[in-house]
């Protein structure tokens, strides 16, 4: 399913979604309704799961981004799996091996927003929290293995 016209056309995807099909093809030296018709047995078989806007957090007022990571207590981590999909502030969660059960990825407005945030998972386990200063690699296109 993934020849190099695919691969191709992912990568002009993962760069700009907004693109034309008509813009793709002169890029990978198909027609548009070539893309078109790939792009749909892509999503077809499960290999574009979807399109996304990227929003900016500082413009929409979160000042701060923080990884948080919380290592639950016992009984702790099935609630808190339920909880988290509730708070706004979680922009990406991940359940992990190793010492911690969980990392998030949390906008917020400023420190005090952090600190209730805190407050908010304390009673689920221990956490862990690193304020991002900037992000080093960005949505990196994703590729065939």
């Amino acid at each position: 399913m993934i020849d190099s016209l695919n691969e191709q056309i992912l990568k002009c995807l993962q760069e700009n979604a907004r693109q034309s099909n008509a813009e793709i093809g002169r890029q990978v030296g198909i027609s548009s309704p070539a893309v078109s018709e790939r792009i749909k047995k892509m999503e077809d078989v499960g290999i574009i799961t979807g399109f996304t806007t990227m929003v900016s957090p500082y413009e929409m007022g979160y000042q701060l981004k923080a990884i948080i990571t919380l290592r639950a207590f016992m009984g702790k981590l099935k609630p808190f799996l339920v909880k988290v999909t509730s708070m706004d502030e979680v922009v990406n969660c991940y359940r992990i091996t190793g010492n911690e059960n969980i990392v998030m990825e949390v906008v917020l407005r400023n420190q005090k927003h952090l600190e209730e945030f805190i407050d908010q998972i304390i009673s689920y386990g221990e956490s862990k929290t690193q304020i991002v200063l900037s992000k080093v690699v960005k949505n990196n296109a994703i590729k065939k293995a």
